[in-house]
């Protein structure tokens, strides 16, 4: 793509194929290199490190710049300036970096005899005390549905649900890549909760709220199979399986979120209030659409505070050829 589209909201869907063998394994050894490299390297480094990574993604992945600054002028055209906007989609890039390379450094803060001691060094906050109100709505509601966006360190969520005590069976979207995929579902598998992959995962996720275990999504990007629902003003396929799930099982969706503080290195956990299905209701189709539009405000208020930590560069409001009228839910 050599051209700025000025509607994201009328692109069609992309298409691509499999990565080689050659491809991977080489994508996997620059990342396996990187993750040793941040072990071994200050915070301070970790950072500076990012940045540069970040710029110079931006700088010379053109499509993924394009998309960050598409869906940047969505969200913000009558509130921030072009130059704001760049900014804020230069930062957004280093914070993609910047999730994966911490938790390489943070990790062995979440083992030992130590992690509470550790968890008072990463925030400003007690995210003890905090996500206990997340445990609290856990045990009353007998498993809760937390959704995150995918800002700030996503990947601590999983590490920090684990400490304070929530079972949780964590949702993730397969990679294109096999190696890397190996390597990131491990490090996510190392914090005790249970992985399981996105395609055709709803009836595990039955069964895990029947168990009286929470489950872990990020419902934030667009998929072929979601309903259209506001965010940041626009239309965007959402989902709808928190709130499927939700009504079914009578569960609250939870908005959770790791954000990070400016020019410090602590972090800032955020547990929403939870978002309950009415008792009753004359459409479940409406409910579902209720439910789904105000977990999609709920994690845009997140966004909204911190809008350099969100990953700008995927195509939130992707439209889909082959999508059919009908829809999921029709």
């Amino acid at each position: 793509m050599n051209s700025v589209v000025t509607d994201p909201l009328k692109r069609p869907a992309k298409t691509g194929g499999k990565k080689g063998k050659v491809t991977q394994l080489l994508e996997y050894a620059g990342v396996s290199l990187l993750l040793l490299f941040s072990q071994a390297i200050p915070l301070t480094i970790i950072r500076m490190v990012s940045s540069f990574l970040g710029k110079l993604f931006f700088l010379l992945v053109a499509k993924r710049r394009i998309i960050a600054m598409e869906n940047l002028r969505n969200a913000f055209a009558t509130e921030k300036g072009e130059k704001e906007l760049r900014v804020i989609a230069q930062k957004s890039f280093t914070s993609f970096f910047l999730t994966f390379l911490e938790m390489a450094k943070f990790r062995h803060l979440f083992s030992g005899d130590h992690v509470f001691a550790n968890m008072k060094k990463l925030s400003s906050q007690d995210l003890e005390q905090l996500f206990q109100k997340a445990k609290r709505l856990h045990d009353e509601s007998k498993g809760c549905i937390f959704v995150t966006p995918h800002i700030g360190n996503w990947e601590l969520l999983p590490q920090v649900s684990a400490v304070v005590g929530i079972p949780l069976v964590v949702l993730v979207r397969p990679l294109d890549n096999f190696y890397l995929e190996q390597l990131i579902y491990k490090n996510r598998s190392d914090s005790g909760q249970i992985i399981i992959p996105k395609k055709n995962a709803l009836f595990a996720l039955q069964k895990t709220l029947q168990q009286g275990r929470s489950i872990g999504m990020l419902p934030d990007q667009a998929t072929m199979h979601g309903i259209s629902v506001d965010f940041f003003g626009h239309k965007a396929t959402t989902t709808p399986v928190p709130a499927m799930l939700s009504i079914m099982y009578r569960r609250p969706i939870v908005v959770v979120a790791c954000c990070r503080k400016s020019s410090t290195y602590r972090f800032e956990g955020i547990v929403s209030e939870p978002i309950y299905p009415v008792g009753e209701y004359t459409s479940e189709k409406e409910e579902i659409f209720r439910l789904t539009g105000e977990m999609n405000k709920r994690m845009e208020a997140v966004i909204r505070s911190y809008p350099d930590q969100y990953l700008w560069m995927h195509n939130r409001w992707k439209t889909y050829k082959n999508k059919t009228k009908k829809g999921m839910l029709a």
